[in-house]
């Protein structure tokens, strides 16, 4: 029985060390960069460091997401823990035990988990997401006002549609992963947990340093909900 529970133990615990490895962080340092002074981690990497270096940092985090429901695909495990684990990589990289448990938003390792989990229910899901991303970048590029250079940087201001998009696409992800049916029970709860656990952690990612300005309002909170900051 123990070396049962044993190895479903772990399982969890190297799925959450994988998805906790704090490597944009590491990546800032190897070049002389503290990113934990920014609020985005990837766009500072980006901006500050280098598209190269930013792409790859992206590419990581997704990777953490494949990795975990993959590995626990090959090694046998039940749905269930093959769900759980993915949901676990995605915890570890919003509150990583290396960093203080104080990490990204879930974003990139949630996407990366739910397209390995349910592929055609995300293809789905993602549309609000494409649509976000699409008012979001399009524009930017079309503009005039700015080089190339600055666009790939990321310019312009911050945007509201994409986080917009991103937090619908994984509000809808487990009803349609329902509606569709192809995938057991036990993913289309994981893929529920995993929308809770990013609306956590939008609401209170930084939430202490804010409510001790006199100026924060119970609005602040819906605005992180909706578009991932307190002030639009």
């Amino acid at each position: 029985m123990w070396d049962e529970w044993g190895k479903y133990l772990v399982l969890i615990i190297g799925a959450y060390l994988l998805g906790a490895i704090p490597h944009l962080y590491i990546m800032g340092k190897l070049k002389g960069v503290d990113l934990r002074q920014y609020d985005d981690m990837h766009i500072a990497l980006w901006r500050n460091v280098g598209r190269t270096w930013g792409f790859f940092g992206v590419i990581i985090d997704f990777s953490k997401g494949i990795i975990a429901v993959l590995a626990a695909r090959s090694l046998g495990f039940e749905p269930s823990w093959v769900a759980f684990a993915g949901v676990m990589a995605v915890v570890g990289q919003m509150w990583p035990v290396f960093m203080k448990f104080d990490g990204e938003k879930g974003n990139s390792t949630g996407l990366a988990m739910s397209a390995t989990l349910a592929t055609k229910s995300l293809l789905i899901a993602s549309i609000p997401l494409i649509i976000g991303f699409a008012i979001r970048t399009l524009p930017r590029f079309m503009s005039t006002s700015q080089t190339m250079e600055e666009k790939l940087k990321f310019g312009g201001p911050p945007s509201l549609s994409l986080p917009l998009g991103m937090i619908i696409t994984f509000a809808v992800l487990p009803l349609i992963a329902w509606l569709v049916g192809d995938q057991p029970w036990q993913v289309n709860l994981a893929l529920f947990v995993m929308f809770i656990l990013i609306l956590v952690r939008r609401v209170t990612a930084g939430l202490m340093e804010e409510m001790r300005q006199a100026s924060f309002r119970k609005v602040m909170l819906l605005n992180r909900l909706l578009f991932d900051r307190s002030n639009i």
